[in-house]
């Protein structure tokens, strides 16, 4: 029993040690599972053209102001400066700051950016989108809504990062090295 135990508190002590495995598999992770899923996202509102970065898509309105635009009968035009900042602010949003955490770039900010974006992203499906039977519940035999469960998940991978940061292999730590 004295061996068991000995070897137990070796294995946890070299794991307490291994500051650099939960930060590089959180960025991991974050790249395998959710990059491109916000790259693609990000890839629906750019508008047509290389001015498209500028001039996002009226599908951009609509997953983001969903009930401004059909007030304003789909007409982008109609909708003032501020859901445009917004709409182009949250487009690049989609493709920056998953890039920098996958990079590991200003890392920790980028996760509070990505926190942010997922928390507002959640909002509008559940008000902008009706999607209220999507939030599911904690604690019930159902591990798969999409809202409270899966996005719990992911604020969870996001919050490693803000306080572990992006770990060995980033351009965080080799700027700090310098």
């Amino acid at each position: 029993m004295n061996s068991l135990s000995s070897l137990y508190l070796g294995i946890a002590n070299r794991l307490d040690r291994a500051d650099w495995l939960i930060p590089t598999l959180a960025r991991f992770l974050f790249a395998a599972i959710l990059t491109v899923y916000f790259l693609n996202s990000g890839l629906t509102k750019l508008g047509e053209g290389v001015s498209g970065i500028w001039t996002p898509s009226v599908g951009a309105y609509a997953q983001i102001f969903p009930k401004a635009l059909e007030a304003a009968g789909y007409d982008t035009s109609a909708l003032g400066l501020y859901h445009w900042l917004v709409v182009l602010a949250g487009t690049w949003a989609e493709f920056l700051l998953p890039v920098m955490i996958v990079l590991g770039v200003l890392t920790r900010l980028a996760a509070i950016g990505m926190i942010g974006f997922v928390v507002v992203q959640s909002l509008t499906d559940v008000y902008g989108h009706g999607q209220a039977s999507e939030i599911g519940a904690w604690f019930d035999r159902f591990p798969d809504a999409i809202i409270l469960d899966q996005r719990a998940l992911w604020v969870f991978l996001l919050l490693t990062l803000v306080i572990k940061g992006a770990g060995p292999i980033s351009f965080d730590r080799a700027l700090s090295a310098r």
